[in-house]
């Protein structure tokens, strides 16, 4: 991938990953190889102020973990009716660095190292 192209993808996914591991995240950008540019252009990266939003509206059913993928918490949590309210509170302030951090995992696993 060109250096252009790894901006503009990180520019059009600004906020979608941990800003600690932009560097790093950047730097596997550039040793991807050219036909796997489509391939990461396809991915479906959450954002993480939706997930936010939806854990303060409806993080009691479990949206905001079924949301980012994490179907077995999604579940817990709607069975629970969100740990009786606790766990839902919690992940107001969790809630968009898990989504970060799950999209940092998801671009790990599509791209070679």
């Amino acid at each position: 991938m060109t250096r252009q192209e790894a901006d503009l993808f990180l520019v059009s996914h600004q906020g979608a990953f941990p800003p600690e591991m932009v560097p790093h995240i950047y730097d596997m950008l550039l040793r991807t190889p050219l036909d796997q540019n489509i391939m990461l252009r396809s991915l479906d990266f959450k954002n993480p102020t939706v997930a936010l939003i939806l854990s303060l509206f409806l993080g009691y059913l479990g949206v905001d973990r079924f949301y980012t993928g994490d179907i077995g918490m999604g579940v817990i949590k709607l069975l629970t009716g969100g740990g009786c309210g606790v766990w839902t509170v919690i992940d107001w302030f969790l809630i968009m660095s898990a989504t970060r951090r799950k999209n940092y995992e998801m671009l790990l696993r599509a791209c070679p190292r």
